[in-house]
């Protein structure tokens, strides 16, 4: 059986989850996110428990559990002149940051100076704050897929969803696409999402990023597919965190946010047959197998 029978529906249904990353980052990114999850056509979300307005999202994913919402596994900053870096303290990780004590900016930087003991320990942190909280997260995914850089790293992110019983966000062609390493991946007893959908910055310059939005989803195909978006507003505080990053920098997110919040969305899902599904759905096939239960977890 696949995913879609898994779950109920027809063998060849167009499933989707649209998604939305980086929960956390800024007020922007928060209160955008949360008028998507509100009123638009985004059913799941994931924080990133280091970053500055972490505590807005998390009291909002509180106090909201009806809405999919994930961990947002951290481990660079790609920004010029906004910076976190790890909730441990410094000296118990300092191989996953500069000399600034920041994540590094680039995967390649971090992958030929993080250490794995290290990696995992921070991750780990990360989740139990999380749980602290009181955040019940649906899934596990990966800022920048950071952890797709090398099939030792991306392995501690598959155990890290095996102790929690947690799904974990893959798709076996972006991950070898950002691969630094020559070592052949494991993908068996994984799932792994079919296909994902995201923007390219060549649609973005052309002004066609909404445009191609619509064409992804005029030709989704049946099967597990994942809509990765990162809505926010174009405002002062957006356009400080990307500047010199128009690659999902603010203009970039607020065409986000506008198009998964419109109406013409919810028309296309609709006239293309497309199912939405969400994490939680396959958390609890996940949960009913039995296997790698963790306490940490317990499903209301």
């Amino acid at each position: 059986m696949n995913l879609a029978q898994k779950l109920g529906y027809p063998e060849n249904t167009k499933l989707l989850i649209i998604h939305a990353d980086d929960a956390g980052l800024s007020h922007s990114e928060n209160q955008a996110t949360i008028k998507a999850l509100q009123n638009g056509s985004v059913n799941s979300y994931s924080i990133m428990v280091p970053c500055a307005w972490f505590f807005e999202m998390a009291t909002f994913a509180k106090n909201n559990p009806q809405f999919d919402c994930g961990i947002h596994l951290t481990l660079t900053c790609e920004w010029e002149n906004y910076k976190f870096g790890p909730i441990l303290p410094v000296n118990e990780v300092s191989s996953l940051v500069d000399h600034n004590g920041y994540f590094y900016k680039t995967r390649a930087e971090f992958k030929n100076k993080a250490k794995p003991s290290e990696i995992k320990k921070e991750l780990t942190a990360q989740i139990e704050k999380a749980l602290q909280f009181g955040i019940q997260p649906t899934h596990l995914d990966s800022h920048m897929c950071s952890v797709g850089v090398t099939p030792e790293i991306l392995e501690i992110y598959k155990e890290l969803g095996n102790t929690y019983n947690l799904p974990v966000f893959l798709n076996k062609q972006f991950v070898e696409s950002i691969s630094l390493s020559d070592e052949k991946y494991n993908f068996e007893n994984t799932l792994l999402a079919d296909n994902l959908l995201i923007g390219y910055f060549a649609d973005f310059e052309k002004g066609e990023l909404k445009k191609s939005y619509e064409k992804a989803l005029d030709s989704i195909i049946p099967g597990f597919n994942v809509f990765l978006l990162h809505p926010a507003f174009d405002n002062y505080e957006m356009q400080g965190i990307t500047i010199n990053h128009p690659n999902f920098g603010s203009a970039w997110r607020q065409i986000d946010f506008d198009f998964f919040t419109s109406q013409e969305c919810k028309t296309k899902l609709m006239n293309n047959n497309i199912q939405l599904i969400t994490w939680r759905e396959i958390l609890k096939i996940r949960q009913s197998t039995n296997y790698g239960i963790s306490n940490r977890i317990i499903e209301k």
